[in-house]
């Protein structure tokens, strides 16, 4: 019997193929790392070997995980971290050019670093390469160097910023730009609003970041092969993204949603937290604004406002705040760092205070949590504004962070159980899915592993023009003909009514004549 299952071990064990592969995510924040670092060790646990450029390189060794650090990517970044409560008060061209800056110089000091050129001039060789895509185009062309099929993996839902890969469908009739607050119920005035803002986000993507992306491709990975033929080679992109979260959009079956891949199976919390939870008789309050965000680098007087609106309500509050703060109401609890995902699975949970970051707004989803939110800038406002629209949350302006408002908010979403119904029933839809989403994200890197590419997923719409893809050129057309079959009739009709005036002026005058 024990040889039986040893030899059946074997069979089993000698199934498995191992493959190398490449994880590139260069966005120095914790939660774009986040995403990639989830797939990449899951890939690395179920015996592939993973190397991954990131700037978060790991201080204990991970099996089948190699780091290829670009640590300086940080301080690219640092200066922009600093404005970022100011975006809410800037032009939206404004904020597009930031990011746009910010993208150029991170792509730029990832494909320059000298870890990242040894890498290119080694003999290395990889079966799949996994972007994790953020208007960092040039990236792609490590699939070229590298000669391995590419797959992009989005943070958030399919948006402007990668549909043109993939020539997938976005009608601005009824799929919000991701950068405002629109909904998928848009009245007239808001799709006019919604065609401009994709308009010039498209424009600015054109004419300014494509033709940039290029010039760093060409100098850093390959000066005789265009950008372009490497871009549109894609074979698939895995998006955090799922209906219980995000708005049901058109999907090519390019793009596969694998959203809440990233969360793990609760864990046990630190001793001191947990009696806290557990004592929050009356349920307790979490408020986070991320990791790229922070609570410290709100205004004082923001700070003041928020802990006179904690102290009425008879809810515990955690309060996730990078610095010490003196003179605290009773039942709030500060922590300069706060296991996220842990404490939303804790059953005395009744709100979640939020920047509306996606993967806090997923957690939230996941765990049936109702949410505050305080967008600030990017897509948090887009996940907030949908949120509501949903029936899961309540939303206020960063600016308008008073303690009259926030009483407000914290009352309607404890006190109408509403909002705790549709955040649960969100939770069941993200729960009741065939397969779990990291199985998912697991299954489809494999599958282009197998394939070596996935050109049976290909658009047709893809070998098109974009104006012919959107049928401009046949709008066009038929334009020029009902313009043309027009001028014709009426010059037709002209004629014909000048002949017939003509006529009768003929008639007239012999008349006069006899």
């Amino acid at each position: 019997m024990k040889l039986l299952l040893f030899i059946s071990l074997i069979f089993i064990f000698d199934k498995i193929e191992t493959s190398k592969i490449l994880v590139v995510a260069p966005m120095p924040t914790h939660s774009h790392f986040t995403v990639a670092f989830r797939l990449a060790k899951e890939l690395a646990d179920r015996g592939h070997v993973v190397t991954a450029i990131t700037p978060y390189p790991q201080k204990i060794p991970i099996k089948n995980y190699k780091d290829v650090p670009v640590i300086e990517n940080i301080e690219v970044m640092a200066e922009e971290k600093k404005a970022f409560f100011e975006k809410n008060k800037r032009k939206m061209t404004e904020n597009i050019m930031s990011l746009f800056k910010m993208t150029f110089l991170l792509t730029q000091s990832t494909l320059a670093n000298g870890n990242v050129r040894t890498l290119m001039n080694s003999k290395e060789h990889f079966d799949v390469i996994i972007v994790e895509h953020f208007l960092n185009e040039a990236i792609v062309g490590l699939g070229h160097h590298f000669k391995a099929p590419v797959i992009l993996l989005s943070s958030v839902i399919s948006s402007v910023m990668n549909n043109y890969i993939f020539a997938n469908p976005a009608p601005v009739s009824y799929v919000p730009s991701k950068g405002g607050m629109l909904t998928k119920h848009m009245s007239f005035w808001q799709r006019v609003q919604n065609l401009f803002m994709t308009g010039i986000f498209n424009l600015i993507m054109e004419f300014h970041h494509l033709p940039s992306q290029r010039e760093i491709f060409k100098k850093y990975v390959s000066a005789g092969v265009e950008l372009d033929d490497v871009l549109y080679n894609v074979s698939l992109m895995l998006t955090n993204s799922h209906v219980s979260v995000s708005d049901a959009v058109p999907l090519v079956p390019g793009i596969k949603e694998i959203g809440g891949y990233h969360i793990m199976p609760p864990q046990k919390l630190p001793d001191d937290l947990q009696n806290y939870l557990d004592n929050a008789h009356d349920g307790f309050i979490l408020f986070s604004m991320g990791s790229t965000l922070q609570s410290k680098d709100l205004k004082p007087w923001m700070i003041d406002a928020i802990l006179r609106a904690f102290a009425k309500i008879k809810q515990k509050i955690l309060w996730k705040f990078e610095e010490d703060l003196n003179q605290l109401p009773e039942n709030v609890k500060v922590m300069k760092w706060v296991p996220q995902q842990d404490v939303l699975a804790h059953p005395n949970v009744r709100a979640f205070i939020t920047h509306g970051g996606f993967l806090s707004c997923t957690e939230s989803v996941y765990y049936g949590v109702p949410i505050i939110g305080i967008p600030v800038f990017g897509d948090q406002k887009y996940n907030i504004a949908a949120a509501v629209s949903n029936g899961y949350a309540v939303k206020i302006d960063v600016s308008e962070l008073r303690e009259q408002k926030l009483t407000w908010a914290l009352n309607e979403v404890l006190n109408n159980a509403r909002y705790r119904e549709n955040s649960q029933r969100r939770s069941r839809l993200m729960h009741d899915q065939p397969l779990k989403p990291i199985d998912a994200a697991v299954y489809w890197v494999e599958h282009v592993i197998r394939h070596r590419g996935t050109p049976h997923f290909k658009s047709a719409g893809l070998n098109v023009k974009w104006y012919q893809r959107e049928m401009v050129d046949i709008f066009l057309f038929l334009h020029v003909m009902v313009t043309v079959m027009l001028l014709v009739f009426y010059t037709t009709v002209k004629n014909v009514l000048n002949l017939i005036d003509k006529k009768k002026a003929n008639a007239v005058v012999r008349k006069n004549n006899e």
